[in-house]
């Protein structure tokens, strides 16, 4: 048995095919807005949580990636300070080795001495370097290695505890900072006396040039200096590959954000140009719809009182 068709049915019907076609309508224009297919969880639930999968991931990278150029900026500041360090070395081996030969009078080592004194305060100054308001030098403790009020005596931790590092991966971290004082050392003023480091050669040099004591600086004094260049350079090396392996977690980290940003793309992201025409399209369906409707429900007065 056929039933009737009404004409509040009709209406009905219109009327929900039209609201249909007004929902599908605002979302696209909703895509078209945002760039995004997917705006809330009701658009793809299973889609809105690899996103949020996706993002969280990213976030963990974007952290590493900062820490690795921070610890990157770290070691830059260490390497340069050492650098210079090196260089400072050579050239007091330079004027060592030009005062042994016995040629020079006693002021020509007086002169040697008071470019050397001026050496001395530059390697301090080169150990007090900082970062960010750390001193690199210091360890983990957060105050200026070498202070003029404590004369040569090392202010800052060494050891297992003075390892500053960077997380770089899950589980993952490098230690940025190495143990200047290790070469340093905390000359005469240390515990016990001399250490025989570089600081304390660098005064003992000092000293035997005020006394004219050549035949020490050919010998003892020179090879100190040689000691002291050798331990600085294996300790160059050691932030050396601290360096390389955050030039290498850098990389990982970059293909990774690579790809993963490419997933919540794909993902996400709403293809623009089928969009467009998506919504030109629905924007003519709409509009034919609701002329059609307009021709098909035509209440009368009568209709209601019917």
């Amino acid at each position: 048995m056929i039933g009737r068709i009404t004409t509040l049915m009709t209406s009905q019907n219109t009327l929900a095919n039209l609201s249909q076609a007004y929902d599908r309508l605002t979302q696209t224009q909703a895509e078209m807005s945002s760039g995004k297919k997917i705006n809330q969880p009701s658009d793809n639930p299973y889609g809105m949580s690899l996103i949020i999968s996706e993002q969280n991931q990213l976030g963990m990278l974007n952290a590493y990636s900062s820490n690795i150029s921070d610890g990157q900026a770290y070691t830059e500041a260490s390497q340069g300070a050492m650098t210079n360090i090196a260089n400072i070395v050579q050239r007091v081996r330079e004027l060592v080795v030009g005062a042994a030969n016995g040629t020079n009078t006693q002021a020509d080592l007086n002169s040697d001495a008071a470019e050397i004194k001026q050496l001395i305060d530059a390697v301090k100054q080169e150990a007090n370097t900082q970062y960010n308001g750390q001193y690199v030098f210091a360890g983990t403790a957060n105050v200026m290695p070498y202070q003029t009020s404590t004369g040569d005596l090392y202010q800052g931790n060494s050891g297992p505890a003075a390892a500053v590092t960077r997380q770089i991966g899950p589980g993952t971290s490098v230690q940025v900072n190495v143990d200047l004082s290790s070469v340093l050392g905390s000359g005469s003023a240390g515990p016990g006396g001399s250490d025989g480091k570089l600081i304390d050669t660098l005064n003992t040099v000092l000293s035997d040039l005020g006394s004219g004591n050549t035949n020490a600086l050919g010998n003892g004094d020179l090879k100190a200096i040689d000691t002291s260049f050798s331990n600085l350079t294996h300790l160059q090396a050691s932030m050396g590959a601290a360096t390389n392996r955050l030039q290498l977690a850098s990389s990982r980290i970059q293909s990774l954000q690579t790809a993963d940003t490419q997933v919540l793309s794909n993902t996400q992201d709403a293809d623009m140009a089928q969009v467009a025409i998506d919504y030109s399209t629905q924007q003519a369906a709409y509009t034919a719809a609701l002329r059609a409707g307009a021709r098909i429900v035509q209440d009368s007065l009568l209709n209601f009182l019917n």
